[in-house]
């Protein structure tokens, strides 16, 4: 491809396609702050506080749309993940890539964030790429990772954190009184994977975090409320979960204590015994929740680890995950209905990655709506692979002719790169330019005030009083 011939490509008005989506963005959207309840960044990197001094460390490391942009491109591995090549030829490889990925969210995703973070305009191919590299790096040779999150308005950050973690790093963080807020969120799939040959050495590890020796399934649910009590007192207010489905079969508790015992033992265990085992953590984990006035979220659907060479070359986290297909409808019914009927649902979000599922999920939420609180049940935002334009609009029409649209918590970024933060700004553009584009067609009515106030909860307040994060 030769070179593409446009500059400010990122305008002002950027996908911004009518006169209300304009006023919508600029007056009530643009200058709000960004509460990212849901992502992945690195504790230790807010709390050592010091510049990353690199946009290939900062960008493509970790970044699993980049690497499988560069390897459909035809880039060797070795300019991807390995450390045998240098910062700036992994950098000159992206650069090679960019303009191919034209209409993938990648090169919307490359521009806002160059532009935000850079004030650069330039579209970045290999004729821009190394007055880019230098540029960049010039700026983060001097910004740390808190400051990066300053500069775009972050007000809260929810890293995502193993129960057995001590979360060090989140009381350094909290000592030193950054502008933004960094809570951790409790995310216990490892207690779930009876199945896996490592259960039995993480429960030694989670013996030792609590400071007892688990051999029980009592055992085990102290622990869990021990580890949750703890997380609670850093400004712990969300959980995750994020395995392919939802585990909602029968079970007793002495089965399962039976189940727990003979896998400690070191005897193998049936699937059906793995699905029990699941089951019956997953309930007790939410009925924790609840107790605690925490919010569950529920990732659901990939498929993970497709390309075993990749595996066994690179490692967990290789970039070869992708949407699966697993029914889900009957288990999620039947976990949150249990809840519900023991008056112990706490609020939930709901993530689905297969987007045939969207009214499944939308309209399963509603099934358990209540007075406890507005929008108490989510359908969350377009995660990951549905987290671009047609994505976010598909989400947020669905949720609109399923849901109430102006209880939605919004956007967030589930990223492991301190540069990914326009996203927010992207996911607010889209949705001021929908609503924009329903005014232009008799839709909505033309009440810029109600509209307005309707983005702004959407966009930062919804989300503020749904958590309850202690900000001060």
């Amino acid at each position: 491809m030769s070179a593409i011939n446009s500059k400010n490509f990122i305008s002002d008005n950027f996908l911004l396609q009518s006169d209300v989506a304009e006023t919508l963005y600029h007056q009530y959207a643009k200058d709000l702050p960004v509460i990212d309840y849901h992502n992945h960044l690195s504790p230790q990197l807010i709390a050592e506080d010091q510049p990353i001094k690199n946009i290939t460390e900062a960008w493509l490391k970790g970044d699993h749309y980049k690497w499988r942009a560069m390897r459909a491109n035809g880039i060797e591995e070795i300019y991807i993940t390995s450390a045998a090549t240098s910062h700036k030829e992994k950098f000159l490889k992206w650069a090679e890539t960019v303009p191919q990925t034209l209409r993938n969210p990648l090169f919307h995703w490359t521009h806002l964030e160059l532009k935000r973070y850079f004030d650069i305009d330039e579209l970045l191919q290999p004729n821009t790429a190394e007055a880019i590299y230098e540029k960049a790096n010039a700026i983060l040779e001097h910004k740390t990772p808190a400051q990066l999150l300053e500069d775009l308005k972050v007000e809260v950050i929810c890293t995502t954190d193993d129960p057995i973690d001590d979360l060090r790093y989140h009381q350094e963080i909290a000592e030193k009184g950054f502008f933004t807020k960094v809570f951790p969120t409790f995310r216990p799939d490892n207690l779930l994977m009876i199945g896996k040959p490592s259960f039995a050495t993480y429960i030694d590890k989670l013996s030792t975090s609590v400071g007892f020796s688990i051999s029980s399934l009592d055992d085990l649910l102290k622990a869990i409320q021990s580890r949750i009590t703890f997380f609670n007192s850093l400004g712990c207010r969300l959980s995750d979960y994020g395995l392919e489905k939802i585990y909602a079969d029968d079970f007793s508790e002495v089965e399962v204590d039976g189940i727990f015992k003979k896998r400690l033992s070191g005897d193998a265990i049936s699937n059906s015994e793995i699905h029990s085992y699941a089951s019956c953590i997953l309930v007790k984990l939410c009925e924790m929740y609840h107790e605690m006035g925490w919010t569950q979220q529920m990732h659901v659907g990939a498929i993970r680890n497709n390309n075993s060479r990749l595996l066994e070359q690179i490692g967990l986290d290789a970039g070869v995950d992708s949407i699966g297909e697993f029914p889900v409808a009957q288990a999620m019914s039947k976990l949150l209905d249990t809840l519900n009927l023991n008056n112990k649902l706490a609020k939930t979000i709901t993530y689905n990655l297969n987007p045939s599922q969207n009214e499944v999920f939308a309209t399963m939420m509603g099934n358990f709506q209540n007075s406890d609180f507005p929008g108490k049940m989510q359908w969350g935002s377009g995660w990951w692979f549905l987290d671009q334009k047609d994505g976010m609009e598909k989400q947020i029409n669905c949720l609109s002719n399923m849901g109430l649209l102006s209880k939605f918590v919004g956007m967030l970024t589930d990223s492991r790169s301190f540069l990914s933060f326009p996203r927010h700004e992207y996911f607010r553009r889209i949705l001021c330019n929908l609503l924009g584009e329903d005014v232009k067609q008799g839709l909505v009515p033309n009440d810029i005030e109600f509209l307005g106030k309707m983005v702004q909860d959407i966009c930062y307040y919804n989300a503020k009083n749904y958590f309850g994060f202690k900000t001060q």
